[in-house]
């Protein structure tokens, strides 16, 4: 067994919550969230906003949420938490109206999916119905949900989507709907379930990576189950980093711990070669010390690679919960081919350039009878 040297570290003290105080929904203007970020100088304005900071605070108080709580704990379950997860159950129950075509050996997106996002759209209303939203927030919280699944036109996801699935959280939380105590099931219970219908969505529809293996090169789609997961392994007394390199541990405790499931699912998509080479990202980390380590850098790094790179943020939409910062949004940009303003990157880290689904592949070379590829023999 893979086990570190490296005591683990004890668990932190009581840390405290850095999110503000919600505002008072009598003070918010409600209005169809757009996109507003499409210049290195709107980044900068927003790097320097009320809603940057907003964000990284949610993000880190969901994640000290976690600290060194498997996925069985015993956490409350809100009324409103409890319609989220009715929520995405609803959603699941679309995909299965909507089966894939057949798109005779295609690796890219198929084409499905835009029947699956229209349907999700022209239900969200309802399903958000039961939530009681104040008047007018609807547009806004709806939006977010939506845009939380894929691009209907690209046929793909990534970083920017996920933020999107935070973001209707944080939405709901900033009208007064979750309060504090929620924090822990909003990771345990709604994102896992999140999580466990996007690898559906993506295994299903051939969802494309957003991006050429991510922007950050972690993993093709997501960035916060490491986070979250990180979170949960900090004081781990013998789960080590390196045990993701063990197939029984993942076998037996991936279940419980979101990080390891993530190394699970990748492995059983890419089976030709091991982490080393398919992810060589999450293998440089598994040297780290300890978790803390790791769940400190991934806070640095989701900082840094996903809310400071504009590829990824010029999709954000603001409204009237998350706002604009004034001046954003005023200087001249090409459309996409959805009639957006657009400010196209360097090559792998912009929208345009197809990347094939990993599940695709593994389901073509199986159906051709290739066999898997073991290590590399100087590996």
């Amino acid at each position: 067994m893979p086990i570190s040297r490296n005591k683990p570290p004890p668990p932190p003290d009581d840390l405290p919550l850095l999110t503000p105080a919600p505002p008072s929904v009598a003070d918010l203007s409600f209005s169809i969230p757009t996109r507003k970020l499409v210049s290195s100088s709107d980044l900068a304005l927003f790097q320097g906003s009320p809603t940057h900071e907003l964000l990284q605070a949610f993000i880190t108080d969901l994640n000290n949420s976690v600290l060194n709580k498997p996925n069985s704990t015993d956490v409350p379950i809100s009324p409103v938490v409890s319609q989220l997860l009715e929520i995405l159950d609803q959603v699941r129950a679309v995909v299965d109206e909507f089966p894939p075509e057949d798109a005779e050996g295609n690796r890219f997106g198929n084409k499905s999916f835009q029947l699956f996002y229209d349907a999700v759209w022209d239900r969200s209303d309802n399903w958000h119905s039961g939530i009681a939203l104040p008047e007018g927030s609807a547009i806004e919280v709806t939006r977010y949900f939506c845009e939380s699944f894929g691009n209907r036109t690209r046929i793909d996801y990534g970083s920017g989507h996920e933020l999107n699935f935070i973001v209707w959280i944080l939405s709901l939380r900033q009208l007064g709907k979750l309060d504090t105590s929620t924090y822990p099931a909003l990771v345990l219970r709604v994102f896992n379930k999140y999580l466990d219908l996007m690898r559906h969505l993506q295994t299903t529809y051939y969802l494309e990576p957003a991006g050429s293996h991510g922007v950050w090169g972690l993993d093709d789609y997501q960035f916060l189950p490491f986070l979250f997961g990180s979170a949960q392994l900090y004081s781990h007394p013998y789960l080590r980093p390196k045990s993701i390199h063990s197939p029984e541990i993942l076998e037996e405790f991936s279940k419980d711990w979101i990080y390891l499931t993530c190394i699970a699912f990748i492995n059983s998509i890419k089976t030709t070669a091991g982490l080393r080479w398919h992810s060589p990202m999450l293998d440089d980390i598994s040297a780290a010390k300890n978790w803390a380590k790791i769940n400190q850098g991934m806070l640095k790094m989701y900082e840094k690679e996903v809310l400071g790179k504009l590829p990824v943020m010029q999709h954000f939409m603001f409204g009237g919960i998350l706002k604009a910062a004034e001046g954003m949004g005023e200087n001249d940009s090409e459309e996409d081919r959805e009639g957006m303003r657009h400010v196209h990157s360097t090559w792998g880290e912009c929208c345009g350039i197809k990347v094939p689904a990993s599940v695709a592949a593994r389901r073509d070379a199986e159906e051709s009878g290739l066999r898997n590829v073991g290590r590399i023999p100087f590996d």
